[in-house]
């Protein structure tokens, strides 16, 4: 068995595993330390590899604990500031949603441990394929937390070429592989097994090196006119945003904002710009188009309240509408506990003040919705969390030229959560080849071109407008149309080839 002063000491334990999670959160922004992921890997297998599945349940857990703690942390901010929750409060539920997470992980490297056995071998070889179908599964479970994947960090990294051929789920499987294989050429190398060693090493490093040349691939077409954009960034505090009192300043607000940009072409205003629901928002909605010029159209975010034929009943949904030389209103589809909709509520409303936040009853928009058209240019749009979900995104992006999210961040104040939103919505312009026009509240708003790269942004927590231009897209990536089922088949038959024991147990 392969043993280390790190597996061997309990308290030496434990806080590599939390320095170790913790170590993922800096490879994401603001930090961007991408090279870190497969260290933190490794740190992982010397101190999980020799232990029983009992001990590794309490392994993953610290893991998660690190992980979440410092990466997700941004939630106490919205629990605390904007949730009408005492400090001690606030505190408790930030730590319940961290320790809910590290659950996973916990969980994960309990499986890995029953898989596996004791031999290092299989632990090493199934390391990356349990590690993919837990970040799988946390996209998805109890509506979801796509956040924090090892792969989004790659945007920046040398295996961001990748992304379009095989998502971030992809990446983030070969981060775990070079970590694995670290640990696996020490341990070979200690065996004096070296032309294995050198194998080890040149398998694990092509990706590496390849990367930056399989980046300069172009899988999709940009139209060779542009489209000219404005987006307006209103910074309207958290505090107002539903204050009846400041409801009409806020319209003005943008209005102001837009005076010398009504004949763009595109025009965006971020999440819940109009902040009363569509059906009073009707002159509101009539004067944009009279003011709009005859080529240009508005987008902007706004409550829509109204019959669904889906549900025979009223719903009311956290939506996006073009206006003007467009057409299209989409209602969002991924929606986030307790900030849009309360489960649990007959139970959980009024407790406490982070049950009964503003506009938290929103209802789930229908699936397989249209893009919004503006002058003959699809788009397809995404509400604040949707971006973070990559093979939703992909599959969506399929119909659009270009790609829009919204959102207000400013939930989350002056925290790494915006950040990190920024770049998974740039990996998500990556994995498409597509441009993503993001428009927020209070930053940061920012023009992302098919490579994943800003061309344009404006500072967070400034009231301001951003212009350039954006061309729209042909064509599909790889990633659009597989998804990310051929890295979870692989992972699936990596598990099926360990557990039939074709691979010795030393």
């Amino acid at each position: 068995m392969l043993t280390s002063p790190l597996s061997e000491h309990p308290w030496l334990r434990a806080a590599t595993l939390l320095i170790a999670g913790a170590m993922q959160t800096l490879t994401f922004s603001p930090f961007n330390w991408w090279w870190l992921g497969p260290v933190s890997v490794a740190l992982i297998l010397l101190c999980c590899l020799p232990l029983a599945p009992k001990k590794l349940f309490r392994a993953g857990w610290l893991v998660g604990l690190g992980l979440f703690g410092t990466g997700a942390s941004w939630v106490y901010v919205s629990i605390s500031e904007h949730g009408n929750t005492s400090i001690p409060l606030a505190i408790i539920l930030t730590v319940i949603f961290v320790a809910g997470l590290a659950l996973v992980h916990g969980l994960t490297f309990w499986a890995w441990g029953k898989l596996a056995k004791e031999s290092p071998v299989r632990r090493m070889l199934l390391f990356p394929a349990v590690w993919i179908l837990a970040d799988w599964i946390r996209g998805w479970l109890l509506t979801g937390f796509p956040w924090l994947y090892l792969g989004t960090a790659h945007v920046d990294g040398p295996l961001g070429g990748f992304a379009p051929l095989v998502g971030v789920h992809g990446v983030t499987f070969w981060v775990t592989v070079t970590g694995v294989a670290v640990i696996a050429c020490w341990w070979l190398a200690r065996n004096a097994r070296y032309a294995s060693t050198s194998l080890v090493a040149v398998l694990a490093l092509l990706p590496w090196v390849s990367g930056p040349a399989v980046a300069t691939a172009q899988w999709t077409t940009l139209d060779e006119e542009p489209t000219t954009y404005a987006s307006m960034q209103g910074n309207i505090p958290q505090q107002i945003k539903w204050d009846p009192d400041f409801l009409r300043d806020q319209i003005v607000a943008y209005l102001e904002l837009t005076e010398d940009h009504w004949d763009t072409d595109l025009i965006l205003w971020p999440e819940t710009a109009i902040p009363i629901p569509q059906d009073e928002a009707g002159k509101v909605i009539d004067h944009i188009a009279e003011e709009l010029g005859e080529n240009s159209t508005l987008i902007t975010g706004i409550p829509w309240y109204g019959f669904s034929d889906r549900i025979e009943d009223y719903t009311f949904h956290n939506s996006i509408m073009a206006i003007g030389n467009g057409d299209g209103i989409y209602h969002k589809q991924k929606l986030v506990p307790f900030g849009e909709y309360v489960p649990l509520q007959q139970w959980l409303r009024g407790l406490i003040g982070f049950f009964d936040l503003p506009m938290s009853s929103f209802s789930r928009g229908p699936s397989n919705q249209s893009p919004l058209d503006a002058n003959g240019t699809d788009i397809m749009p995404f509400i604040c969390y949707e971006v973070a979900y990559p093979d939703f995104v992909a599959s969506n992006a399929r119909n659009a030229g270009l790609l829009l999210t919204i959102s207000n961040d400013g939930w989350f104040g002056d925290s790494i959560g915006p950040l990190q939103h920024l770049q998974i919505a740039r990996m998500r312009a990556l994995e498409t080849g597509r441009y993503m026009l993001r428009g927020t509240n209070n930053g940061v708003t920012a023009i992302i071109d098919h490579k994943g790269q800003i061309t344009e942004t404006i500072p967070q927590f400034e009231r301001g407008v951003l212009t350039g231009e954006v061309y729209a897209a042909e064509g599909n990536t790889p990633y659009m149309l597989s998804g990310s089922w051929p890295v979870l088949t692989l992972a699936a038959i990596l598990i099926v080839f360990v557990r039939v024991r074709v691979i010795p147990k030393n």
